[in-house]
């Protein structure tokens, strides 16, 4: 499906294959010097966050752009202020502080807001440079640098032989460096944070972080065992 914009006051009768908005900003939204005339990266990013059908969506749009250089956090906040009408505002704002800080997939910011904030864990590093054995450069996801522990945040649903390899030659280079590496996939992090978070916690705490995490909720288990100790 085409989508088409046209000033507010236009009547249009859209062709099959084409869907029609009518927007009092067509003008203020466009692009300069393009041809067919189209909308601005970040106006285009903001409406499709408003057909999105959940956060999750929402996040997509917004941390692809980011990962992408399509776009920054001042250009995008201008865009969010210039609109009186928007769904899902106050995630945006923390959207895009997360996306320009580093989060660079959904399950980035939900590892940083429901893992890590959530229960009370240190902040890691995001995407830090480190060197691959034959001298090529590549990046952790997250790191707790004073800890030597990385964290490796894993979305795809499939994972062929040759991705298995690449993780595995990443992981040994950091074993290398002296850190250990945490791997978590879709489910650790959206569907059992709390678990995630104890698992992260006992980790850093046997490489001398001196804090306590703390449980999110009634019978989180991310909290009980520090309560004792």
């Amino acid at each position: 499906m085409i989508h088409v914009t046209v000033p507010e006051e236009r009547r249009v009768v859209a062709v099959s294959g084409v869907t029609i908005h009518r927007s009092a900003r067509a003008v203020a939204a466009l692009q300069e010097h393009t041809y067919p005339p189209r909308t601005l990266i970040e106006e285009t990013v903001l409406d499709l966050t408003q057909t999105a059908a959940n956060f999750d969506d929402v996040c997509g749009w917004i941390t692809r752009a980011f990962a992408r250089d399509l776009t920054d956090e001042a250009r995008l906040r201008k865009a969010i202020r210039a609109r009186t009408k928007l769904r899902w505002r106050a995630d945006l704002d923390e959207l895009v502080t997360a996306a320009a800080g580093g989060d660079h997939s959904v399950l980035e910011f939900r590892y940083e807001r429901d893992v890590e904030r959530a229960h009370g864990l240190p902040a890691s590093a995001r995407q830090v440079p480190f060197t691959k054995p034959g001298g090529r450069m590549g990046r952790r996801d997250r790191v707790y640098e004073q800890h030597g522990v990385a964290v490796e945040l894993d979305g795809r649903l499939a994972h062929p032989d040759e991705d298995r390899r690449k993780d595995k030659a990443r992981d040994n280079a950091a074993a290398a460096d002296g850190m250990q590496t945490l791997r978590y996939d879709w489910t650790d992090v959206r569907h059992h944070p709390c678990d995630t978070a104890a698992e992260v916690a006992r980790v850093l705490r046997g490489r001398g972080w001196q804090g306590k995490p703390r449980p999110c909720s009634p019978g989180c288990p991310a909290g009980p065992e520090y309560r004792r100790s």
